[in-house]
């Protein structure tokens, strides 16, 4: 995205510290030729705190990356430390409170990242290289020094998600800081150490640390940007919550020729299930799925109906036919979902065999959306297969049961299911920010209700009721979550300019 020179957005002109009047676009150019004789110490930067493994289970680099953030955000003119609560990982925080200012902005991120398979990427996931696109293309390594190509990619893993926005973070205020000038805000930072992992210990730690994360907006700093490449603002996140579904056949393998047709086999059963729960287009056939639903309001359609339609080319960019629905994709991924993440029964290839297996299980995820609650959906679930005909358990069947239920199911909740959050298009702090974002980029921001993915939105929301919106940072095919993860220069330059404009201009 190219961020215009020439914008003057006069509504919304900050009075800086030294006394001067100017304008986001003039923010942005002293920012970017800050950024253009610094883009060496920036990759290297970046690739210094990519290079330590971030899995929240790995207790030993998860402290060595929140020990380095924080030394980050120090040189960076934050007064930061590390918040600590009984049984999580460490937080960083920092803040810089500005003499006048009469608003305060949190910056939320997270430096854990998704666990790895090495065997699955073209290099290794702890150690960065610079490709000259992506390895899916053929993308091809270069070298990690100037000058820099800005469609060049940084690969590594959490080079996407979520390790990007605390360098542009960091870049911003250098940045600032170097052409003496003052953010307008008062500035908080919270950078999160188990999101990937569920974030297990986020809510305690809000809880202890209430007073200190107060704050009149939250703006969390995850995800993609549009897949059309302009940046994105996006008012809430849809929730998560998932469960792990068995069914029960016979109580030892049975050989499918002497026994097909009349044992019952629970791979074909557990298919059957599955298929009652979600017909081809995505629509869930669960009774009463949608009674919760909180329609899009006229301004969220709107605003859906404003962003280019990216469809026909994801289609393509994807290999698939065509999409399972006509919606266009920020439709789709407004809806509640139900989605298939795996099957475990017998085997396949040179491990299949001719043999009906003692039970097959099915790996169920739920993305959901205001106003649906975690114990709705479980009550509607289970309610849905027996409806189907089958006793649930909580644990293994005994040999009682499988001898007196004909049909047998096991469901087992996932701990940390959490529901969504939306953020109301017209709250004024929303405003301002999409205002900013708005006029820096030519008219062409994409304003979004909800992101498809899932973020602990409401434990912030809960505890200290708080406005929250996310400003993405990554590429659109970052790879998040999967192997050859990876963010483009462009993105990463362009955050840094983001990121001091709105906090100079709110």
């Amino acid at each position: 995205m190219k961020i215009p020179r020439s914008i003057l957005f006069f509504a919304l002109l900050p009075v800086w510290a030294c006394g001067a009047l100017a304008g986001p676009a003039d923010v942005a150019d002293t920012v970017r030729e800050w950024r253009e004789n610094n883009e060496q110490a920036i990759v290297d930067r970046f690739a210094t705190l990519l290079s330590i493994p971030n899995v929240a289970r790995d207790t030993a680099n998860i402290r060595r990356n929140a020990e380095l953030i924080r030394d980050m955000l120090s040189a960076a003119g934050l007064d930061a430390e590390l918040l600590e609560a009984e049984g999580g990982n460490p937080a960083v925080f920092g803040q810089r409170l500005v003499p006048g200012a009469t608003r305060t902005v949190l910056i939320y991120a997270h430096y854990d990242g998704q666990p790895v398979n090495p065997d699955d990427w073209a290099s290794d996931p702890w150690t960065p290289v610079m490709r000259d696109g992506p390895v899916e293309a053929g993308g091809q390594s270069v070298p990690m020094h100037t000058p820099f190509n800005p469609e060049w990619r940084i690969f590594a893993r959490s080079a996407g998600d979520d390790k990007a926005p605390i360098v542009a973070l960091q870049s911003a205020l250098l940045a600032l800081q170097a052409a003496g000038l003052a953010p307008s805000v008062n500035l908080k930072v919270f950078m999160e150490g188990e999101e990937e992992a569920g974030s297990p210990g986020l809510q305690p730690m809000l809880e202890r640390y209430r007073d200190r994360l107060q704050a009149d907006l939250w703006l969390f700093c995850d995800g993609p940007v549009h897949q059309s490449r302009r940046w994105q603002l996006a008012y809430g996140a849809r929730g998560a919550d998932g469960f792990d579904l068995t069914v029960y056949g016979p109580n030892r393998p049975l050989h499918s020729g002497h026994y097909g047709n009349w044992a019952p086999n629970p791979i074909m059963r557990l298919i059957e299930l599955v298929d009652s729960m979600r017909d081809a287009g995505g629509h869930v056939l669960i009774d009463g799925f949608y009674d919760q639903v909180r329609p899009l309001t006229p301004a969220e359609h709107a605003a859906i109906d404003a962003a280019p339609r990216m469809d026909e080319l994801l289609t393509k960019e994807f290999g698939i036919g065509a999409p399972e629905t006509s919606d266009r994709l920020e439709l789709a991924i407004a809806r509640p979902a139900l989605n298939l993440r795996g099957i475990s029964a017998g085997g396949v290839g040179a491990q299949s065999r001719n043999a009906i297996p003692v039970a097959a299980r099915a790996s169920i995820g739920l993305r959901l959306v205001p106003n649906q609650t975690i114990q709705r959906m479980h009550q509607l679930i289970e309610r849905h297969i027996r409806d189907q005909g089958y006793h649930l358990v909580q644990r293994e069947p005994t040999a009682q049961e499988r001898a007196q239920y004909p049909r047998l199911a096991r469901v087992a909740w996932e701990a940390g299911g959490y529901p969504s959050y939306r953020t109301d298009f017209d709250n004024p702090m929303a405003s301002k920010v999409a205002g900013l974002l708005d006029a820096l980029s030519d008219h062409t921001l994409v304003q979004q209700p909800t992101l498809g993915g899932s973020l602990p939105l409401y434990i912030v929301d809960q505890v200290l009721h708080a406005p929250i919106l996310i400003l993405p940072v990554a590429n659109h095919d970052d790879n998040q979550h999967g192997a050859n993860e990876n963010l483009r220069l462009k993105n990463l330059w362009d955050a840094i300019e983001i990121y001091a404009v709105v906090l100079t201009g709110l």
